[in-house]
């Protein structure tokens, strides 16, 4: 009879342990997962940085190409302002 009952504490001990791995192994596994997702997470904010950077890049061109038509159009308009008052002078002087 005791080797009965210490037969089925035995049982019941390895029942109990191999009960517990099991949830250390979907303890594992659900870490596992959650590292690939972050992983995947993290690669995809990185495109995202990287193509908000390339698109700052191409803002910043365009801008610098519109800035520099605006001051070819300004010393353009500089120009004319001149040749206009030099011309205004020349017809006051023949007054």
């Amino acid at each position: 009879m005791r080797k009965i009952v210490l037969a089925a504490a035995v049982a019941g001990a390895a029942l109990t342990l191999s009960a517990c791995s099991k949830p250390a192994d979907e303890a594992a596994t659900a870490a596992t997962e959650a590292a690939a997702a972050a992983t995947d997470a993290a690669a995809a904010a990185t495109d995202a940085a990287s193509g908000a950077a390339a698109a700052a890049t191409d803002a910043a061109a365009t801008a610098t190409e519109a800035a520099a038509g605006a001051a070819a159009a300004a010393s353009g308009a500089a120009d004319a302002a001149k040749d206009a008052a030099a011309a205004a002078s020349d017809a006051a002087k023949k007054m």
